[in-house]
């Protein structure tokens, strides 16, 4: 049976995965959806708690399993999704899950669970902004700053699809903003 969804979602470096962690802390009824990815861990990051990190192969291998209710390339050879078992593990354990996901992902996955989700976009003060945050992460090579800005030039005309538009000129206001609205949401 499905239960309860908050997507959030964002261009990169719009803070979103910040923005979830806050919620994730404040808000004991959510569980987040680990997302899979054809991409390399970073640094900080664990298989299975961050994202499971799969080869391309066994992604498109997966995709053609019929495992993922949502995925896609975002960008040529690296692939988003969001694996079924995850959420009915999740719903199974008596809680709404929460999605840190893509744009694109974000309006499929809202389409798809309809009034059972709170769909919250969250939105760089500025291009600009966004393009030093990317920056200031160093991972970014002056090509792949380049394709994420111009994506997110793109996904910003995506907002209104959502329920909710925070803007995060302020993170700790963004983080409390979205933390009302999802209390509401859930009736806690």
């Amino acid at each position: 049976m499905e239960g309860r969804s908050i997507i959030v979602s964002a261009p990169s470096g719009a803070g979103k995965t910040t923005i979830v962690k806050h919620l994730l802390r404040r808000i004991p009824q959510l569980a987040f959806s680990v997302s899979a990815t054809s991409r390399p861990a970073r640094p900080d990051e664990k298989h299975g708690k961050d994202y499971y990190f799969l080869t391309e192969e066994v992604f498109r291998q997966r995709i053609d399993a019929g495992d993922f209710l949502e995925w896609e390339e975002v960008y040529p050879g690296r692939f988003y999704g969001t694996l079924f078992s995850e959420l009915q593990q999740i719903w199974k354990d008596g809680k709404s899950v929460i999605f840190d996901l893509d744009v694109i992902g974000g309006c499929y996955l809202k389409e798809h669970f309809g009034e059972k989700a709170l769909a919250i976009f969250v939105q760089p003060p500025s291009i600009e902004e966004l393009a030093s945050r990317l920056y200031q992460r160093f991972t970014e090579t002056p090509e792949t700053l380049r394709q994420r800005t111009e994506k997110a030039r793109y996904e910003i005309t995506f907002a209104e699809r959502f329920d909710v538009v925070i803007v995060n000129d302020e993170l700790e206001k963004a983080c409390a903003a979205a933390e009302t609205h999802v209390k509401q949401f859930l009736g806690v």
